[in-house]
């Protein structure tokens, strides 16, 4: 039993340390300024558990202030694509920066809007293809993941949750997105009960 608990506590400080690790430098600051600035919506991509964290971090989006959605890189060659507009900003999570479906959403989400497409990449590869191909590339720096087989996304998708939680909070406050804003948007559950009665 101890044996376990004390492998429990070293997957939480693998998970930990990821998180603590992450370089911070004036390219946040830029994807910060290109998500205010955005006059559509944050196109939010990814494969396999990168998707899963991208599908969060654009809920999260949606509910402090700015619209945003999940596309799956998959299902974009399959017609979803459409979905992008002028003045959206796509904003691509892959650990490796390697991952073909995302670098050739990348390519044909280009193809489709030509004129001007911010792309916004989390990785942990800042020398990777899908690194390359962004305006902004978000590292992770190199995370040593808490699978005994060091395979299983586990503390590298913790890193790109916190990343994508940071660009969430920072993006809110510079928009001086208040309670009231929020309750406008959430109406149910545990917090929509917060809302004080006028």
């Amino acid at each position: 039993m101890s044996n376990k608990l004390e492998r429990a506590r070293e997957i939480l400080e693998l998970e930990s340390r990821a998180i603590q690790n992450i370089p911070l430098d004036n390219r946040l600051l830029e994807a910060v300024d290109l998500l205010v600035a955005t006059r559509g919506k944050v196109v939010c991509c990814g494969m396999g558990k990168a998707g899963i964290i991208a599908r969060k971090v654009a809920a999260t989006f949606s509910s402090t202030g700015t619209p945003a959605v999940f596309l799956h890189p998959g299902e974009a060659q399959h017609g979803d694509l459409g979905l992008l507009s002028p003045g959206d900003v796509l904003l691509v999570f892959s650990n490796s920066g390697k991952t073909r479906e995302a670098i050739e959403l990348v390519q044909l989400a280009r193809q489709l809007i030509p004129e001007a497409l911010p792309v916004i990449t989390i990785t942990s590869d800042a020398d990777s293809a899908l690194a390359r191909a962004s305006q902004v590339a978000l590292t992770m720096g190199r995370v040593q993941e808490a699978c005994s087989l060091g395979m299983a996304p586990t503390a590298s998708t913790t890193a790109m949750l916190a990343l994508g939680d940071v660009l969430c909070m920072l993006v809110m406050e510079e928009k001086n997105f208040t309670p009231d804003d929020f309750f406008k948007r959430h109406h149910g559950g545990y917090l929509g009960q917060q809302k004080p009665l006028l």
